[in-house]
């Protein structure tokens, strides 16, 4: 999808504004920043390699600190624990967190992937999510897999309780499928295209449009605290994800460099499952991530006496971005 959207780089390189903090915003200032970077946040390797934010930065004395994550399940507890101040997951993951209690605001997209589908093996004999019965499935907690495959167990009249969860981190999930230890899988690219490619895995269960989307969370505290912070930051994921329209090619050795993955597996998740040309966080994530939501609470895994709507209303916050673009 990169690749078929050159084209529209033209059109969005124009610079952004240049933002310098008060002078009490400098006073109280932090030392550093940190931000985690992903697998599945392309623009995240794009923005430690190129070092965007560290040159943004330097003027103010500010140093920006990189942490790794393997999920949302992990973006999300580091920003709960306050280890880091900007997060990368998916939108329903940050729903799921916001109600149960994670001080967040989700405040960019980063990507609208598919990033996940259910994944088995060829000799399994599992077509279709109602074979899953009884069935042992690698799964992460607290991510869009998760709940992408809660979703698709309720659509085939079918809970969490009819398999059998085994819980892994997302690496982890790939090997036990390959192994055998599992029969089938919960993905998430880049994995989730390496087995495909690499070891003939079926994605028998496909939906795109029950991936939610790529988005970045930012602590509340933070936020409260370094709103002219925020919005530098997120006129610099700008400035990445416009080089990264305009430098397609970079983009996948920047992407191979850190993953180790060849080319096909790199192609599988950018050009045809990775599109980077949205930013501004509004209806469209509004209603996916509502949707996911209203059907979780139906399966049961969010309580029936929660308000989905006014979580979402409480975590999507577009207004630092509006600053950065004008």
């Amino acid at each position: 999808m990169i690749t078929r959207r050159i084209l529209l780089a033209a059109t969005l390189l124009a610079p952004l504004g240049t933002f310098s903090l008060s002078n009490d915003a400098a006073a109280q200032a932090p030392r550093e920043i940190r931000l985690d970077f992903a697998t599945y946040n392309p623009i995240s390797l794009v923005l430690k390699e190129k070092g965007f934010l560290e040159k943004a930065f330097a003027k103010d004395g500010i140093s920006i600190r990189w942490v790794q994550t393997l999920g949302s399940n992990k973006a999300l507890e580091f920003l709960n624990a306050g280890s880091i101040d900007f997060g990368s997951t998916a939108g329903s993951a940050a729903l799921v967190a916001k109600i149960n209690g994670n001080p967040i605001k989700s405040v960019y997209v980063y990507s609208r992937p598919e990033w996940t589908a259910l994944v088995t093996r060829k000799d399994t004999g599992i077509t279709k999510v109602a074979d899953l019965k009884g069935k042992r499935v690698a799964v992460t907690r607290g991510t869009d897999p998760h709940i992408f495959l809660v979703r698709a167990l309720a659509e085939a009249g079918l809970t969490e309780k009819d398999v059998k969860l085994v819980l892994l981190q997302h690496p982890d999930g790939r090997l036990a499928l390959e192994r055998g230890d599992v029969d089938a899988w919960a993905g998430l690219d880049p994995m989730m295209a390496a087995t495909e490619v690499e070891s003939g895995s079926v994605l028998f269960y496909r939906k795109p449009e029950a991936n939610t989307w790529g988005i970045l969370n930012v602590r509340e505290e933070f936020a409260k605290k370094h709103p002219e912070l925020v919005t530098r930051v997120l006129e610099t994921y700008e400035e990445a994800r416009r080089w990264s329209l305009a430098n397609p090619q970079e983009v996948k050795k920047i992407f191979a460099e850190f993953t180790k993955l060849p080319p096909t597996v790199v192609d599988r998740q950018l050009d045809e499952r990775t599109e980077l040309t949205h930013s501004v966080i509004g209806e469209p994530q509004r209603e996916s991530i509502l949707a996911a939501g209203l059907a979780l609470q139906g399966a049961g895994v969010i309580p029936a006496h929660v308000d989905v709507k006014a979580a979402l209303d409480d975590l999507i916050d577009p207004r630092y971005l509006s600053k950065a673009t004008n």
